[in-house]
């Protein structure tokens, strides 16, 4: 690891610092508004393994994370790893935590068998999508995101 922090896998006692971090993400993003999680939220997610999380540190203070989960693909009949949050905060930005969390991202992805790690960008955010092509990612063509939330997913399920 670099010198100046240190990774380590996300314990549910971690919930207020992946809350604080997922709000300043959201805050980033011009989303947070749309964070309504809790840390219960957190905690219980992280208890059963629904995600999982890196929490990046400096003297002791969590200061970045990555949140992912696995996936499945019918296609390649593997599982592909689902990079749902990374967040680095701004004052510790430039050190190297990104890419050491996306690296840890992608051992734990070879070493649980998946044939890709996926996530989204926002078409704006010229800076992650600058890293991401850096560090060898692609943009995936023909395929657009659909989401069904809401009043939609309640009238859809009746």
């Amino acid at each position: 690891m670099a010198a100046g922090f240190t990774l380590r896998e996300a314990r549910p006692r971690d919930a207020e610092d992946v809350l604080r971090l997922v709000q300043a993400l959201g805050d980033y993003e011009k989303l947070g508004h749309e964070v309504v999680a809790s840390a219960q939220d957190y905690y219980g997610a992280l208890a059963t393994k629904r995600i999982k999380g890196l929490l990046a540190e400096v003297e002791g203070e969590v200061v970045g994370l990555a949140l992912f989960y696995e996936t499945f693909s019918t296609f390649a009949g593997k599982p592909g790893l689902w990079v749902e949050d990374v967040f680095v905060e701004p004052g510790h930005r430039r050190l190297g935590i990104g890419r050491a969390l996306f690296q840890a991202l992608a051992r734990k992805a070879l070493e649980t068998g998946c044939a890709w790690m996926e996530w989204n960008v926002l078409d704006w955010n010229a800076p992650a999508i600058a890293f991401y092509r850096q560090i060898g990612a692609v943009g995936r063509e023909d395929w657009t995101d659909q989401r069904l939330a809401g009043p939609a997913l309640q009238a859809l399920a009746g």
